[in-house]
């Protein structure tokens, strides 16, 4: 049995509470999440040590004794982007396959950093939302695309990267300026690409389903609503990573989509003004 190891801002979130059984089930067993480290305990739920001893993970005392112990690292703390340049130090140091949880980075240049150090290394890593390994995206011709609209819930801050990912990976990661088109309640961006591409993006309430319509320099459209279970496909790459050591997914993407959130934020300051991105 492989060793995977968590290492999470607080352990008692969704994903953490998900992610276990998942491995185990895509690997037919032969990964198992053992151990477990939160900084602090969850503010609102179960402490780190309820939660372990909930899901029968043991957890460890420090970071460095998840990357001792482990095969693979996983860096979790989905909402709090801002803690996994400081979790991940250890984990790509450690020559060791590492899957960050999205959101990746909080700006470009964390990310840059990020991947610099992994690279010093040796350590293989990659980052993305589950979303981009929907059936619908990963089967939906890539070429010739003009034009994407996009639409999803959820606050831009944490949910763009849900939208921005796929719209990358189907228009690929060669973003050159964007602006900001939304408001306070429902915020959205249109991003000009390197050959002219556009593509929307815009957050509706909760009750909005993610979406998108696809139009081609030949004049042909279509509407792609995944639908699919886009969570067992993006477990079952990363097990194969774990294998492999191979990203699931190119890092100048990763590099890509971090850049249009900062960006994006940025030009919510000036609306319905172009903001160029950095190449």
């Amino acid at each position: 049995m492989k060793k995977v190891g968590f290492i999470d801002y607080f352990l008692d979130e969704w994903h953490a509470e998900k992610f276990p059984e998942w491995i185990e089930e895509a690997s037919g067993g032969q990964y198992k999440v053992v151990y477990a480290y939160g900084k602090i305990d969850s503010p609102e739920g179960l402490s780190n040590a309820d939660w372990c001893a909930k899901k029968g993970i043991e957890l460890l005392g420090s970071i460095e004794e998840v990357v001792e112990k482990s095969d693979y690292l996983i860096v979790l703390s989905p909402d709090h982007s801002e803690f996994h340049e400081e979790l991940s130090q250890l984990p790509l140091r450690s020559g060791k396959p590492t899957y960050i949880d999205k959101t990746f980075a909080p700006d470009r240049k964390t990310a840059l950093s990020l991947f610099d150090l992994a690279h010093k290394h040796g350590t293989p890593m990659y980052s993305c939302s589950a979303l981009r390994f929907a059936t619908e995206y990963t089967e939906t011709d890539r070429q010739g695309i003009a034009t994407i609209a996009s639409i999803g819930p959820g606050r831009f801050e944490n949910y763009a990267i849900h939208q921005i990912d796929p719209v990358v990976y189907l228009m690929g990661s060669a973003p050159r300026r964007l602006m900001w088109i939304g408001t306070d309640n429902s915020p959205a961006l249109l991003i000009q690409f390197a050959d002219g591409q556009q593509a929307e993006i815009r957050h509706f309430g909760w009750e909005c389903p993610f979406g998108l319509v696809i139009n081609y320099a030949s004049g042909n459209a279509k509407s792609v609503k995944p639908e699919s279970d886009f969570f067992a496909a993006f477990i079952k790459g990363m097990v194969a990573f774990f294998e492999s050591g191979i990203p699931a997914v190119n890092e100048s993407e990763t590099i890509a989509i971090i850049t249009i959130i900062e960006y994006g934020k940025l030009a919510a300051e000036t609306p319905y003004q172009w903001v160029d991105l950095p190449e």
